[in-house]
């Protein structure tokens, strides 16, 4: 379609121009791809400097766009939408079409925190497997996974591949399915190895997952998440208590 001078209306310029960048950077274009220049919108759509930079700016805050200095701006990723379900995150990227893919940043039997000892029910001087993760879908970063697992109740975990699904290796080789977690979930901002290994600036906001998954009633994962606000968000369905009908 080409494109018009917006005229005045009830609805401001810089609203109608929003609008019609939204539409474009969701349905026309993909990922990454080079937005107009300012000029060029001055042109196509007869407003002003002021009408664009306001519009974008908009739409940059809402992390529809991004802004590259020196290079323009470009359609920024779409971020993962998950429900609040018990899945892998592999399971979760590849039923939204993604490529899930992990880099096994180290996997190791070290000591585990008191935390993880109470989570895991693990006893005093035992030793744990501590495998952190990085977690990317089609070749972006989208969380920091810093996962710990009973040595005894997983012997040789860290012996198997570590870029593939975990809760698929423990159903697989150990018999064990995950079936249910305890989780909270709050925001913090990215400290600087978190916000080094997402790609983003240190302070950045990020979702903080704090997870004890569960084979039945045992313990099988205490795992600390990180993920970035701007490539994943949660989405759930919220019903409000049946109110008793009145009698007539």
């Amino acid at each position: 379609m080409m494109p018009v001078h917006l005229r005045d209306s009830a609805v401001p310029k810089h609203e109608q121009l929003r609008a019609i960048l939204l539409h474009r950077c969701t349905k026309e274009l993909q990922p990454g791809d080079l937005m107009p220049s300012e000029r060029r919108l001055m042109e196509d759509y007869g407003v002003s400097r002021i009408t664009v930079r306001e519009a974008i700016g908009q739409l940059v805050n809402e992390g529809h766009l991004v802004r590259v200095r020196g290079k323009g701006t470009f359609v920024a990723s779409r971020p993962v939408q998950s429900r609040l379900h018990l899945a892998s995150f592999s399971e979760e990227m590849r039923a939204q079409g993604l490529r899930p893919t992990t880099v096994v940043l180290f996997a190791r039997l070290e000591e585990p925190s008191a935390a993880t000892v109470s989570a895991l029910g693990i006893d005093g001087g035992r030793k744990a497997y501590h495998i952190k993760r990085l977690r990317l879908a089609d070749g972006e970063p989208v969380s920091v996974d810093d996962g710990w697992y009973d040595a005894e109740v997983l012997p040789g975990l860290i012996d198997l591949d570590l870029s593939a699904s975990i809760y698929e290796a423990v159903s697989v080789h150990y018999d064990r399915t995950i079936d249910r977690a305890e989780q909270t979930v709050s925001a913090t901002a990215a400290d600087s190895e978190v916000a080094t290994l997402l790609g983003t600036k240190r302070g950045a906001p990020v979702l903080y997952f704090d997870r004890v998954s569960f084979h039945g009633d045992q313990p099988i994962e205490h795992c600390e998440s990180w993920y970035r606000c701007d490539r994943y968000q949660l989405s759930m369905e919220v019903q409000g208590q049946r109110r008793p009908g009145r009698r007539p």
